[in-house]
C-alpha cells in the first residue's frame, strides 16, 4: 500500500497498466479498498497519510501522486464501493448464481494502514515504546474500525521511525463477541530498543474466514476502546467572581468587542448603500453581479473564490478539468493533458517497454467470471450475450423532471449488450462464435427498439471499438432518446465529429467490412431509422475521444452535466431499484428472444 510519500511515476504507470500488479505476485492496492481472497478473507487497505487541513478541505479523493488521503477516501472505504476480488475465475450460468456470489457484509478480517486509529491506546496496560505514541491516533481511522470491526489491524506508521507495539485484544458485543487485535509494526532493519518487545517489522498469525460460532473471549482482553469511553478530569471552569485578578484587580476583564444590532444613524453600506446592516452582513457580499460567470466551472451564481469545484482533484492528482474537457492524449475527462500519464510518457525518453499485459477474463469488468462485476445491474442473460444497465447512465431516473428531453423508459433504459465471450471488438470475434453473437445482439436491438417505442422513445446504439495491446471486452451501448429528436441524431454526430477533426465514412458498410480483420479501431452508431454511420481512427486512439457517443447524446438531450458517468453514479440500492423496474417492464420483450 502507499505509505507517507507520493508514489513515483513509474509505479503509478505500472499500476494503471497492469490492474495493480507491480511485479509477479506483488500487487499495489488502491488508496482505499477491500480485497476478497479465494478463501473468503476480506482484507481492507487505507494508504497514504493524514493531514487535518487537507482532509477537511479536499473536494475529491487524492491519487497516488499525493501522500494524503481525504474524507472522500474514507467514505469510499466505509461504503465498500471499492471492493475488488482476487478469487479464482468462476463460471456463472445464471443470474441467480451471480446474485448468490455477492457479499453484503461491511466487516473485514484484516485492515492494513499507515495510521493509528484514535483511542486505540485506551484501557491498555501494555507499555508503549514511546510516550508520544499515545496521541498519534486519528479519528477517521477510528471511524473505519467502528464500521468494519477488523479482526486484525496492522499499522505501519507508529512513530518516526515506526516502532513495534501489540495491544491486548478487545471484543465487540454486537457481533457475536467478535475479537479485534491491533499491531503496530516496527521499521524494517530498525534498531532494537533496550526495553519492550523486539522491534519486529513483520507479524505472523493464523486466521480463517468468519464463522457463525461466537469467538471465545481471550483471557487478556480489555474493554473496547471504541465503544467504552474514558472518564477524564474536567478542567475547573473560570469563575468570574473569585475576587481580584492579579492583573486587572477589581476591574472587569476586557473581552473582544462584538458588533450587534443595527448600524448607527447615518451609516451606509459601501456595497449596496443599505442603512439597516453593516457591510460585513451585506447580503450582496457573496452574490456576484448580474452577468458574472465563474471562470472555473462556467456557471453563474458564485465568485471564483466560492466555486465548489475550485480545489477538485483529477484521477492523476492534478487539477480536475472543467466540464466538457477531454484529454487529447488518452481521451479521459478526469485530468488535463499536462497531468496525463500517457502524455508524460511520450514526452520523456525512456527505454522501450515490454508490450502491455492483455486484460485477462478474471480481471475484465465485463466478464461474468470476474467476481467483482456489477452483478446487480444485469437485467437479462441470453445464450451468447447479456444485457446490463450502464453505471452512471445518461437518462436520469430520480431527477428526470429536471430535464425537458428526458425519456420515461422505466429504469432509465441506457443499457450495454455484452458478449459473454471475451473479445476486444465485435469485428474481432472468432468465426466459430461470430454468427451466434451477432444474431443475438441484433435480437436484443430489435427487442429494445420495440420496448423503447412503447414508452415514446427512439433507439440509438453505438460501439467504440478500440484495438490495443491490452485488449478489452466488446460491448454495444444502447440509449433511448425522445421521438422528437430522432431526426436530429445524425446531424449531432456529424457536427461533433467535425469539431474533433473526423469525417464519417461515405461508405459505412464498406468501412465496416474493412474492419472484419479485427485490426482496425472504429466508432459505429446505429441511427433510429436503421442506417449506420462509421468513423475510422488510428489504433492508438489519441485523436478520437472514447467518450464520443456520450458527448454527442448528452449535448443533444440538454444533459451536459451528465457527461461524466462517475458524476451520475448512484448508490447500489438505487441501481438495484432501476434494474428491477427495467427487468419487470422489459420481460415481455425479452421473452420474444427465445
Amino acid at each position: 500500500m502507499q505509505g507517507e510519500h507520493p508514489l513515483p511515476y513509474p509505479v503509478i504507470e505500472k499500476f494503471a497498466s497492469s490492474q495493480g500488479e507491480i511485479a509477479k505476485n506483488v500487487f499495489l492496492l488502491s488508496k482505499s479498498g477491500i480485497v476478497t481472497t479465494p478463501h473468503g478473507l476480506r482484507i481492507a487497505c487505507l494508504g497514504g497519510t493524514y493531514d487535518a487541513q487537507v482532509y477537511a478541505e479536499s473536494g475529491s479523493p487524492h491519487g497516488f501522486s499525493s501522500p494524503y488521503f481525504t474524507k472522500h477516501t474514507i467514505e469510499k472505504l466505509n461504503s465498500g464501493s471499492m471492493t475488488k476480488s482476487t478469487s479464482e475465475p468462476q463460471n456463472f450460468s445464471s443470474l441467480a448464481a451471480i446474485r448468490a456470489a455477492a457479499s453484503s457484509t461491511s466487516l473485514v478480517d484484516v485492515m492494513i494502514s499507515n495510521v493509528w486509529p484514535e483511542s486505540i491506546t485506551e484501557f491498555s496496560d501494555v507499555a508503549l515504546p514511546s510516550p508520544g505514541l499515545a496521541s498519534i491516533g486519528i479519528q477517521p481511522a477510528g471511524d473505519i474500525v467502528r464500521s468494519t470491526k477488523p479482526r486484525y489491524f496492522l499499522a505501519a506508521g507508529g512513530g518516526k521511525p515506526p516502532m513495534f507495539w501489540e495491544r491486548e485484544p478487545f471484543a465487540w458485543d454486537d457481533e457475536q463477541r467478535r475479537v479485534s487485535r491491533f499491531i503496530s509494526l516496527g521499521a524494517f532493519g530498525g534498531e532494537q530498543l533496550t526495553t519492550g518487545k523486539k522491534q519486529r517489522w513483520f507479524y505472523a498469525f493464523s486466521i480463517s474466514p468468519n464463522s457463525s460460532v461466537p469467538t471465545p473471549r481471550p483471557n487478556n482482553a480489555t474493554k473496547n476502546p471504541f465503544t467504552e469511553f474514558v472518564q477524564r478530569v474536567q478542567k475547573r471552569p473560570l469563575d468570574m467572581n473569585e475576587g481580584e485578578n492579579f492583573r486587572w484587580g477589581n476591574q472587569r476583564i476586557p473581552t473582544k468587542r462584538t458588533r450587534t444590532g443595527k448600524p448607527p444613524p447615518g451609516y451606509k453600506c459601501k456595497r449596496c448603500d443599505g442603512t439597516d446592516h453593516f457591510i460585513t452582513d451585506c447580503p450582496e457580499r457573496t452574490k456576484p453581479p448580474e452577468g458574472y460567470i465563474c471562470k472555473i466551472c462556467s456557471t453563474p451564481g458564485h465568485f471564483v473564490r466560492d466555486c465548489p469545484t475550485k480545489h477538485a482533484v483529477g484521477d492523476t492528482g492534478g487539477k480536475k478539468p472543467r466540464e466538457g474537457y477531454v484529454c487529447r492524449a488518452c481521451g479521459s475527462t478526469d485530468h488535463y493533458l499536462e497531468d496525463c500519464l500517457v502524455a508524460q510518457q511520450s514526452r520523456t525518453e525512456r527505454p522501450r517497454r515490454d508490450p502491455a499485459k492483455e486484460i485477462a477474463p478474471d480481471e475484465c469488468w465485463f466478464c461474468l467470471s470476474n467476481p467483482a462485476i456489477a452483478k446487480h445491474l444485469i437485467v437479462s442473460i441470453g445464450n451468447e450475450c447479456y444485457v446490463t444497465l450502464s453505471k452512471g447512465q445518461i437518462p436520469p431516473t430520480k431527477t428526470a423532471e429536471d430535464y425537458p428531453d428526458a425519456t420515461r423508459v422505466p429504469g432509465g433504459g441506457h443499457v450495454l449488450i455484452v458478449p459473454i465471450a471475451h473479445c476486444p471488438t465485435i469485428q474481432s470475434i472468432t468465426p466459430d462464435l461470430a454468427q451466434g453473437i451477432t444474431v443475438e445482439i441484433n435480437k436484443y436491438k430489435i427487442a429494445l427498439h420495440n420496448f423503447y417505442a412503447k414508452h415514446g422513445a427512439a433507439m440509438i446504439s453505438f460501439e467504440v471499438a478500440r484495438v490495443s495491446a491490452k485488449g478489452g471486452h466488446a460491448h454495444v451501448q444502447v440509449v433511448p432518446v425522445p421521438q422528437s429528436l430522432a431526426d436530429k441524431v445524425e446531424e449531432a454526430f456529424i457536427n461533433e465529429g467535425k469539431r474533433m477533426g473526423f469525417e464519417p465514412e461515405e461508405d459505412p458498410q464498406g468501412a465496416l467490412a474493412a474492419c472484419a480483420d479485427g485490426k482496425k479501431s472504429y466508432f459505429r452508431v446505429d441511427l433510429p431509422d436503421g442506417r449506420i454511420m462509421m468513423w475510422l481512427f488510428d489504433s492508438a486512439g489519441r485523436s478520437f475521444s472514447l467518450q464520443f457517443g456520450r458527448i454527442v447524446l448528452t449535448s443533444l438531450l440538454g444533459m451536459k452535466d451528465r457527461l461524466d458517468w462517475k458524476a451520475c453514479a448512484q448508490s447500489d440500492e438505487d441501481d438495484m431499484l432501476d434494474a428491477q423496474n427495467f427487468k419487470t417492464t422489459f420481460a415481455p420483450f425479452d421473452d420474444l428472444l427465445e
